[in-house]
C-alpha cells in the first residue's frame, strides 16, 4: 500500500479505538496501540509515540468541559500530576531501554489490568466528608453538582495515593495510555474521592501526563508526522462521537465486550512478546 492509504487506514482504525475507548472510559490507548502493532505492523515504540500525541488531543478536548461544569477537582489534579510527571519522565526514558518484545509483554498485563477494570461496575458517588490532616493542609476537600445541588467531599489516603499515581505516570510513558484506569482506582478507592470526580480529574492529568513523556519520544525520533497526525485526528473525533453516543446509552453491555476483547489482545501481545515477534 502507498503512504496515503496507510494514513487513511490508521485514521479509520484510530477513529473506532477512540470511539470504544471513550465508551468504556479507558482511552483510545488501549486499543489503538495493539490496532498499530499486531494490524498494521508498526514498530511499538512509534505506536507508543503517536498514542501519547492522540492522549494530549482528547484530554485537552473533554477536560475544558469537564472543569466548566463544576466536576474536576483542580486542586487536587495539579497536586497528583506532580507525581504523575515525574513517572512519566522516568518511564519515558526506561522504554528506550527495555526490549521492545519485553514492553509488549508489560503492555499486555497492562490490557488484562484494563480488562478487570472496565468489566466491574464504578463504586458510585461514596465520598463522604471526613478527610485526613495531609488533606486538609493542602486544601484538596473540594465539592461537585449533583442533581442541582453542591455536595462537599473529603480527600483521604494522600500519600498513597500520590505513590500509586508515580506508579500511573510510568505505565503512561513506558506504554504511551493515559493509564486512566490505574488513576481513577487511586482516587477512587484509595483517596476515596467521589467516581465522576475521579474520571473527570483523571482527564484533565492525563494530557499534562503524556506531554512530559512526548517530548522525549519526539527528542529519540519515535515520533512520526505520518502515524501520529491521522491517529490524532481519528481518535479525537472518534472519542467525541463516543461521548455523545454515551449520554444516550447503557454502557454496561458494551464495557463487558471490550473487556473481553481486550482481554484476548493482553493475551496476545503478551504471546507474541514471549515469541519476540515485536
Amino acid at each position: 500500500m502507498t503512504s496515503l492509504e496507510y494514513t487513511g487506514f490508521f485514521a479509520v482504525g484510530s477513529f473506532f479505538a477512540g470511539m470504544f475507548g471513550s465508551l468504556t472510559g479507558l482511552g483510545g490507548g488501549v486499543i489503538l496501540i495493539p490496532l498499530l502493532t499486531l494490524v498494521f505492523g508498526v514498530d511499538l515504540r512509534y505506536a507508543i509515540g503517536a498514542s501519547l500525541i492522540s492522549v494530549i488531543a482528547t484530554s485537552s478536548g473533554a477536560a475544558a468541559a469537564y472543569v466548566r461544569e463544576g466536576f474536576t477537582n483542580l486542586r487536587l489534579g495539579m497536586f497528583l500530576e506532580v507525581a504523575t510527571t515525574l513517572g512519566a519522565v522516568g518511564g519515558a526514558y526506561l522504554a528506550h531501554w527495555i526490549p521492545v518484545d519485553t514492553l509488549g509483554i508489560i503492555f499486555g498485563v497492562f490490557l488484562i489490568f484494563s480488562a478487570i477494570f472496565s468489566w466491574k461496575e464504578p463504586a458510585g458517588d461514596l465520598g463522604g466528608e471526613d478527610s485526613d490532616s495531609l488533606a486538609k493542609r493542602l486544601r484538596l476537600n473540594s465539592s461537585y453538582p449533583v442533581k442541582g445541588e453542591w455536595k462537599s467531599y473529603g480527600v483521604k489516603g494522600v500519600p498513597a495515593g500520590f505513590s500509586l499515581m508515580a506508579v500511573a505516570g510510568a505505565l503512561s510513558g513506558m506504554l504511551g495510555v493515559g493509564s486512566g484506569a490505574a488513576k481513577v482506582l487511586a482516587m477512587d478507592k484509595i483517596m476515596r474521592v467521589p467516581f465522576k470526580v475521579s474520571t473527570t480529574t483523571s482527564n484533565f492529568m492525563i494530557g499534562v501526563t503524556a506531554a512530559a513523556s512526548a517530548g522525549i519520544y519526539l527528542s529519540r525520533g519515535y515520533i512520526d508526522p505520518l502515524i501520529a497526525m491521522p491517529v490524532m485526528i481519528g481518535v479525537l473525533s472518534g472519542s467525541m462521537l463516543g461521548a455523545k453516543i454515551l449520554m444516550g446509552a447503557k454502557p454496561r453491555g458494551l464495557r463487558i465486550l471490550f473487556a473481553i476483547a481486550i482481554l484476548l489482545v493482553g493475551l496476545q501481545m503478551i504471546h507474541d512478546g514471549f515469541k519476540g515477534r515485536f
